[in-house]
Parts: structure tokens; sequence; C-alpha cells
């Protein structure tokens, strides 16, 4: 249950409303929310072995049936099909409406359920930057990704205010899932309730306003009920940065936000959306805001052809060897290194060699057309596809290589959700090879990629990771 304060603050704000919108329709429900890279929410709803409810809150996501469901032991979840999210949750990176080709950056990124949503919409084209400052959720982040198949994502390590500095007026969209003092999840984490400062919130959207270029647009959302981190921080942020307007949230989730809560600086408080428990989710407070300007990109930009575009970004990338340093070198020189990586992909993965290349010490990754951006000098946890390592005559791939392009693999062997070797595959056993040649092999689950293995004697050897493994 809620804290006195918060009880009182909201009785003094709603009045008899508060009655109505802090009463929960139902227990807390859980959620998934489809990813668009590897299928469409109705081929999911259509595939799946377990109970689904449309959402009310996004149409690529579901509420579970069963409170006793394990999702992220399913089959699907490892390859990265759905993520589990709470229901709420799902809406805010919908308001960007992002079109595949935009420069995207989402600057609170982990764990990564919104930026994944994100990348579902930009569909393998155009940039990704997603960026978590606290280090020890950064790891999480990542992986995510990798699991859902993001191939064209840069993922950072850095403070927002270095983000914004690398990246002045670059963006086209720029989500803001800022921290905050978690009041919309006291049903779930009691402990959530406790004191909060919005200053970090409204440096954090000023960094924000830096990165987005003229025309583009900024989703600002928080999981709190706190007027100081909700409306009223967007009317102080409108007071400091009369060069964006609030936009009506394009959303019929929740209720209109309050002009009651806006503090020292009011504005049309009714385009921004809340979601109290009445509506069936956990709190959540969302703000559509544009910069001015024009919103086209710059003359040169604009007539350059889209392949070169794509060669600018792949110079970025080869740039990305100034703020990543060098692995370990094996006895193998870089230039073995990209040969064998090469060879690898020319026989596994012909498409992918097709995409701009880079090595990195022993490693090779693939890079989307769009390269890199210009991230010279950050702390970069991932750039690109990790495709594997070179040792002296030959290649390993990587987990990574198969979770994002696993489906185009030449050698694969193919089960199903109902397939006894698929459970077996997800506890880290050998199995029994039906569709694969010798060598490496993509192991799919009805076309999903679960990682790879090799093929040697009839047997497919199992190098899904140790830790991704349903060992319990």
């Amino acid at each position: 249950m809620p804290g006195e304060y918060f009880e009182a603050r909201e009785r003094a704000l709603l009045g008899t409303r508060y009655d109505v919108l802090y009463t929960a329709p139902c227990a807390v429900r859980r959620g998934v929310t489809v990813n668009g890279l590897r299928c469409a929410p109705q081929e999911f709803a259509a595939a799946v072995d377990f109970g689904l409810e449309p959402s009310p809150f996004c149409d690529a996501a579901f509420l579970l049936t069963d409170p006793q469901l394990r999702p992220g032991r399913h089959a699907y979840h490892h390859a990265g099909v759905f993520y589990v999210q709470e229901p709420s949750a799902s809406v805010p990176a919908g308001l960007l409406g992002v079109r595949p080709g935009e420069r995207v950056l989402d600057l609170c990124a982990a764990p990564g359920g919104k930026t994944s949503q994100l990348a579902a919409a930009l569909r393998g084209e155009g940039l990704l930057v997603a960026n978590e400052y606290v280090a020890a959720r950064v790891g999480v982040l990542k992986s995510n990704l990798e699991r859902m198949g993001v191939t064209n994502a840069l993922v950072l390590n850095e403070s927002t205010a270095r983000v914004a500095a690398a990246f002045p007026a670059f963006f086209d969209k720029i989500l803001v899932d800022a921290p905050c003092s978690g009041e919309g999840m006291f049903r779930k984490e009691p402990e959530a309730l406790r004191q909060h400062s919005a200053a970090l919130g409204a440096s954090i959207l000023d960094d924000a306003a830096a990165a987005l270029r003229p025309g583009g647009l900024l989703c600002y959302s928080t999981c709190t009920f706190a007027p100081e981190e909700d409306e009223a921080q967007v009317g102080a942020f409108l007071a400091r940065h009369p060069e964006f307007t609030v936009l009506p949230a394009p959303t019929n989730a929740g209720a209109p936000g309050e002009a009651a809560r806006c503090g020292a600086h009011p504005f049309a408080a009714e385009h921004t959306r809340r979601i109290y428990p009445c509506h069936g989710g956990e709190g959540h407070f969302m703000a559509l805001l544009q910069k001015r300007g024009d919103g086209a990109p710059p003359e040169a930009e604009q007539a350059r052809p889209r392949a070169a575009r794509g060669q600018r970004g792949a110079k970025r990338g080869r740039d990305m060897r100034a703020c990543r340093p060098a692995q370990g070198g094996n006895g193998v020189s870089r230039a073995e290194a990209r040969a064998e990586g090469e060879a690898f992909l020319r026989e596994y993965f012909p498409g992918a060699a097709q995409l701009p290349l880079e090595c990195r010490g022993t490693e090779l990754f693939v890079l989307s057309r769009e390269g890199c951006g210009p991230a010279e000098g950050l702390r970069v946890v991932q750039a690109g596809v990790c495709a594997g390592s070179a040792a002296r005559g030959r290649f390993v791939p990587a987990h990574h290589l198969f979770m994002a392009y696993g489906a185009q693999c030449a050698n694969a062997e193919r089960l199903t959700l109902a397939d006894p070797r698929t459970a077996a595959w997800l506890r880290g056993e050998a199995i029994p090879a039906e569709t694969a040649a010798p060598g490496w092999a993509a192991v799919l689950a009805d076309g999903f990629p679960l990682g790879f293995g090799k093929q040697s004697g009839g047997v497919v050897k199992n190098h899904y990771p140790k830790g991704l493994r349903n060992l319990k």
C-alpha cells in the first residue's frame, strides 16, 4: 500500500476521484510485448502454446492468463520473439512513431524493453543508440538487445551530458524513460516509495534537448505519480526551452494529465497521459514534445544518395577503433582475422558478408549501413553485431551473430516448439541432427534463432551460452 504522504498528496489533488483511480480492476497482470523483428503479433498469438489476452495498451503486447507461467524459460523468449514487460510500460516507445531509417536515441535504456520496441520500429534501418549510465545495468541491456536480434544498435555506458556533447542536434527521435521515484510500481515494489529529486530528470531532459535535431520528437516518461517528476517537470522544461512544444500524445491509454500538477509553469497538461491502477497497469506518465524547426535534414544530407549515406556510416563505424580498445592478438594479425572472418561469413551468412565489416583485435563485427555515428571517445559496450573471433587458421563464431542473422544461416538444425529436442537444447544438451549438415549450424525453433552448435557425427554439439540455459 502507498505511504501516508503519498495518499494525502493524491487525495488533495484528486478529491473523490482518488478511490476510483487508485482501485485496480484485478491483481497485477504480467505481459509480453512481441518483437516485430521476429514476427507479427498475430503470428505470435497463433503459434504460442500459452494463454493470452490482447493488451489495452499496445497492439504488439498481450496479457498472460496464467499467473504461474514462467515466460522467461519459454523457447520463444530465448529466441527473442517476445519481451516480458509490465503491460503499461509498452506505451511510451510507440508515441514517437519511429520509422525505418531514422536516428533514434534511448537515453536511459536498461533493461531494454522499450529499446527493443524502438528497434522493431526501425526494422534494422537507421541507427539506434541505447545508452545506460549505470554500469551494473548495461550488461543486461546488451544481452537483451542481442537476444532480440537487434543489428543496428550502438550500446553506450555514458552520462547523458557526454552523449549530448557527442551527438549535438543529431537524432530524429529520443526516448527519455527517466529514473524516478517509482511510485507507479508501489503495488509490485513497496520499497520503491522513496525520496527522489526531480533535478536528475531535469538535467537528463536538457541533455536530450541538445541531442535532438530541429523538428525532432522527444518522449518523456516515468513510472511515478509524483507531480514534480511529471507535469511539473514538463512545465519547467518548456519554460527553460521555449523552442519546444507539447503535442497531444497519440494514445487512448490512461487519462489526460492534470493542470493541478503543473506547479509554477502551467501548460497544456491535458496533452500528456497518465496511467493509474484503475486502467489495468502500473502507473505511468508520458509527454510528447517537439523541437521547433522545419524537421528536414540539411540540404547536403538530403541530396546525398542513400548508398553514399551508408558509406559515410560505415566510415564512422571504422572510426570506432578510436573508442574501443583492440582485443588480444593470439598471434593473429588484424588482416588475418578479417580474412578468416570474411571467409566464414561468405560460407554461412552470405547476406551479412555484404554489410560493412570491422576488425577490432581478433574480433570481427558486422555493422549496419548507417554505421555507429560520431561516437569517438565514448564508452562503447557494443557497436554492431559481433560475428566471432579468429584464432590461427580458424574462426570461432559468436552467439550474437546467430541471434541476429540465424534465420539466414546456410546451415541450420530446424526444431519446433513441440520437439523435445528444443527443451534439451535450452538445457545445454547436445541433440541429434536431422536437418543440419556437418559444420557450424544455426539452431532454430519454428524458424526463430536459439543460437548455434556444431554438427559432427550426426549430433549438434551445444554452444548455447551457459548463463542463458534453463538449468533449473
